[in-house]
């Protein structure tokens, strides 16, 4: 699978850790920034061009996510989900999140995993990255109706 990884100064650590973390996985691990740690960055130069390479994949059908990272995660996910394909999920405190990660993957099919750097913690970041990857989308019927009903809503 390939992995789309960008980040403003506030996820800048977070995704060097996770970057770090999953080297040396069986991913192809793609970086679009930021490349070093700057207080006067903006989410918006990081996080657009690489959910635009990822849509661009999702199109061709290659098997592919993003794990974006800033201070809330919020206005990440909020450019994120401005692409068709794409379904941004927010990940930013550290509570049930083995129950948040299985409602994100089994039953929306995220392809985009936003961390909230400020409010989770490294080694949550890191387990949640982890079971995100691992889980596979159920393909129930109902999720899928689901999701062909949000994919007719914006075509």
């Amino acid at each position: 699978m390939r992995i789309y990884f960008a980040a403003d100064h506030a996820g800048f650590e977070l995704k060097e850790k996770i970057k770090a973390y999953l080297k040396y996985s069986n991913h192809e691990l793609i970086d679009f920034g930021a490349f070093k740690y700057d207080p006067e960055d903006d989410y918006p130069d990081f996080i657009f061009p690489a959910m635009k390479a990822l849509a661009e994949d999702l199109e061709k059908g290659i098997d592919s996510r993003g794990i974006i990272f800033g201070g809330s995660g919020q206005g990440e996910a909020i450019i994120a989900n401005r692409f068709k394909q794409i379904r941004a999920v927010v990940c930013a405190d550290n509570n049930d999140l083995a129950a948040k990660v299985k409602v994100w993957r089994e039953h929306t099919n995220s392809n985009v995993l936003s961390f909230g750097a400020r409010f989770i913690d490294e080694k949550n970041a890191m387990d949640v990255a982890k079971l995100w990857l691992e889980t596979p989308f159920t393909a129930e019927l109902r999720h899928l109706r689901r999701l062909k009903k949000i994919e007719k809503l914006f075509k």
